[in-house]
């Protein structure tokens, strides 16, 4: 089986915890041999397939355990809380994150239409806001496999690597979350462009009614389709956003003040407050607790706006 050769072929390239490049662009595998609880996190649009164990990511309130049977697919940025639980050296976790280029799935998106596979309103949208898991059927993994063989030469890499790529891109598409990764990459989804406008800089201020206004609906509208779309409201995923971005960032040595003010908050107060009742302690509480605990290794960090590609502890 596929997933037995992409393990084998990950475990010969690392050896030790870790995320680390493959050499095709926006395609790295990682490894992990520690237990790991659940703790904040930003996916961003991304496949996260597991070769081996078992990883978990919550998304309000509703737990997503996968692995070698269903890899995750996350088309927009989203808070979750992720996690490692069942990793050991006895049952390693070894996976692949890709990253998804939104230009190449929406050119994919609009050339499956055109060639008559329409998307279907509210077709595969049910109980798929945010993120979704899909089979692990035989056209992705050998896809996937087709993918991570090209960082063994340079030359295929830089030939073949973007053709590869899309044909791993189709085969999302194709999946069983194809339709649900489409509707988020399709063309004029302002919801979609709404949250990567807000990924982009939490920092920034961030008024609802002009979010609405730049998606071209009312303030009404807005919030029903951005709910539907996230599971959040438009305010609670801007403070889930934020706070988790945060949370990151504290756990990666910034101070309590600098990580507040780094996402938005110009208030200290109202930082920790809100902290604490997402979280169940104060930030300097839980950044000191986190430092105490071994880091998650793989796709669910982000520290500002560098990734980890040293072991520590959220494309996921």
């Amino acid at each position: 089986m596929n997933q037995t050769q992409i393990r084998d072929l990950i475990e010969s390239r690392m050896s030790q915890d870790g995320l680390v490049e493959t050499g095709v662009p926006g395609v790295r595998i990682f490894r992990a041999t520690q237990a790991v609880p659940c703790a904040p996190a930003i996916y961003e649009p991304s496949v996260v397939a597991i070769a081996s164990g078992t990883k978990e990511a919550v998304l309000d309130g509703e737990r997503f355990v996968y692995d070698n049977r269903r890899y995750l697919c996350c088309p927009m940025s989203m808070p979750v809380m992720a996690g490692t639980p069942n990793a050991s050296p006895e049952d390693p976790l070894f996976g692949v994150l890709v990253s998804l280029d939104p230009r190449v799935m929406t050119d994919l998106a609009i050339e499956m239409e055109a060639a008559g596979d329409e998307i279907l309103a509210g077709n595969g949208a049910r109980g798929a806001q945010g993120i979704r898991l899909a089979e692990w059927d035989n056209v992705f993994a050998d896809a996937l496999l087709r993918v991570l063989h090209l960082g063994q030469s340079r030359m295929d890499t830089a030939i073949l690597g973007s053709t590869r790529l899309r044909e791993l891109y189709f085969a999302i598409l194709k999946g069983e979350a194809g339709r649900f990764a489409r509707q988020a990459f399709a063309p004029g989804n302002a919801i979609v462009r709404s949250i990567a406008q807000v990924s982009a800089d939490l920092g920034a201020p961030i008024s609802i009614d002009e979010m609405a206004a730049r998606a071209g609906m009312s303030r009404a509208v807005f919030h029903r389709k951005f709910k539907h779309a996230t599971r959040m409201s438009p305010i609670q995923f801007v403070k889930a956003m934020r706070l988790n971005s945060a949370a990151m960032k504290i756990s990666g040595g910034m101070t309590v003040n600098a990580a507040a003010l780094d996402v938005g908050y110009v208030s200290a107060s109202q930082f920790s407050r809100e902290f604490k009742r997402l979280y169940g302690r104060s930030p300097r509480r839980w950044g000191e607790a986190q430092h105490l605990q071994p880091e998650l290794a793989g796709p669910t960090r982000r520290t500002g706006a560098k990734r980890e590609t040293r072991p520590r502890a959220t494309s996921g």
